[in-house]
């Protein structure tokens, strides 16, 4: 081989070398320090909020009441005695409240999450609440480091929620409420 070959080759190596460095040190950063999570109670985030609610409420209001014997379930509506809201009763985000419009919440300290838990204990995606085509909420644990709990019992697989149950990630309680 030419000098030339083996001077471009030493080159490509050492610069493959150097990539794999930078990410190695990206990783190792992300797992010490986590996602930036941004603060909620901000003047901007709570007039939003606000506007959301009065929009929610008027548009109940404008809906047409169910129908006595009709059972509620699918289609955005809940049935008789099902849970409305998913409510932080323990932890740093303590009184927050989501309502449960049929849609998947997810918990955890990426950004994007539903609920981002700014908790040392918490994976980036850690859980997933669902509702399942009879209506009733279903937990899952992500494959998270440190678990998902449901009344003090570590979830392995898909769980439904009974009403009130705590689900503790780390030092976040989160429960289903009417």
């Amino acid at each position: 081989m030419s000098e030339l070959t083996l001077t471009v080759m030493r080159l490509g190596f050492l610069a493959v070398l150097w990539l794999f460095v930078i990410v190695a040190v990206q990783v190792i950063r992300s797992d010490l320090f986590g996602t930036r999570v941004t603060q909620r109670g901000s003047r901007r985030g709570n007039e939003a909020n606000r506007q959301q609610q009065t929009g929610r409420q008027a548009a109940a209001a404008a809906a047409p009441p169910p129908q006595r014997g009709q059972q509620q379930g699918g289609g955005g509506r809940q049935r008789r005695g099902a849970p409305s809201k998913l409510v932080v009763s323990e932890g740093t985000l303590t009184g927050t409240t989501v309502a449960l419009q049929g849609q998947t919440i997810t918990l955890g300290r990426a950004h994007d999450s539903t609920i981002v838990l700014d908790d040392d204990y918490a994976s980036s995606r850690h859980a997933r609440i669902y509702p399942d085509r009879d209506g009733n909420w279903i937990v899952e644990d992500l494959g998270s480091t440190n678990g998902t709990y449901l009344d003090r019992t570590r979830l392995t697989t898909p769980t439904p929620i009974p009403l009130g149950s705590p689900i503790r990630i780390g030092k976040t309680v989160i429960e289903l409420r009417k």
